[in-house]
């Protein structure tokens, strides 16, 4: 291997703040990992907070927008979204009543992905879930 090339690939998509653009980065995230064990579930997570975003932050507002990244490596699918902020709390995982109509989704997350972490700024949040293959059964990510 070339001693620049890294054994990691990242992408990255920037989408204005519609509803339609949820559907455009399922699309996108499935296109990166097709024929990945770990595209069907990468390609939720990327559905769920997409919609988070556009819903509860100013990515939804006029002029807003939210960011995607999808790292691949040997050992993790990473999977993380960017929101504009403009909320004053930031996103939190909440066990909710399977009743609720809002608030699972950051729950739904946790339990698919191996690790979720948030990361705040004054510019917004970032949402990074991470999927391990399991190599004990020959997965690869890609």
């Amino acid at each position: 291997m070339h001693e620049y090339t890294s054994t990691a690939r990242v992408w990255g998509l920037s989408c204005p703040g519609f509803p339609e653009e949820v559907s455009r980065a399922r699309r996108w995230t499935r296109d990166i990992l097709r024929g990945s064990p770990l595209a069907e579930d990468a390609e939720l997570i990327v559905s769920e907070l997409s919609a988070n975003a556009i819903l509860h932050t100013a990515s939804g507002h006029q002029s807003g927008s939210f960011h995607l990244a999808v790292a691949v490596s040997a050992q993790v699918v990473a999977v993380s979204v960017t929101d504009d902020g403009g909320t004053g709390t930031a996103p939190k995982v909440e066990r909710q009543d399977q009743d609720s109509e809002h608030g699972r989704g950051l729950g739904m997350v946790s339990a698919i992905a191996h690790r979720v972490v948030v990361h705040a700024t004054e510019a917004g949040h970032t949402i990074t879930a991470e999927l391990f293959p399991d190599v004990r059964r020959g997965e690869h990510p890609c």
